[in-house]
């Protein structure tokens, strides 16, 4: 390997908010990280790159538009879910008020299943469009109820 092809020696962190249910039934938003990056070429021929094989899981992919001004009123993820902006920005308010707004590259993973009503009877999370531009996102769906209920931290244990 030359010179040129050889990586940062340290591993990156990669952040990602985490949308989850706590044993009381309300949402929450935790900013977490992907530590476990380990240097490997994905092909024979190419350099090495840091990667991190975080889990093998049926899965649905969707790509999606949210128009301009859209609001997706107050709802559960329908399965855990991973949520990428790949234009435009949108924004998720849980059950416990904070709002986050992510842009371009900022990741979500929905994984807020089995919430209960308030007392406002508001359930789950609040999401919309931000700004005059639609969003678009790649969304990842994860199959299969081993998803269902991981709390922040989680996802650094789970192995494929």
């Amino acid at each position: 390997m030359t010179k040129a092809h050889q990586n940062n020696s340290n591993p990156p962190k990669f952040s990602y908010w985490h949308v989850w249910t706590d044993d009381q039934g309300v949402s929450h938003q935790t900013q977490c990280e992907l530590t476990n990056f380990q240097q490997e070429s994905m092909s024979n021929n190419t350099a090495p790159q840091w990667n991190n094989r975080l889990l093998t899981a049926e899965s649905k992919i969707i790509f999606a538009e949210l128009p301009v001004d859209w609001v997706g009123e107050w709802h559960e993820n329908p399965q855990p879910q991973w949520i990428i902006p790949l234009s435009g920005k949108w924004f998720v308010e849980t059950m416990d008020g904070q709002r986050v707004e992510m842009g371009v590259g900022e990741v979500s993973f929905g994984a807020d299943q089995n919430t209960k009503p308030n007392a406002e009877g508001l359930q789950g999370h609040l999401s919309g469009t931000v700004g005059d531009e639609p969003c678009r996102m790649m969304i990842v769906q994860l199959e299969g109820d081993r998803w269902i209920g991981l709390k922040p931290g989680d996802l650094s244990a789970v192995g494929s």
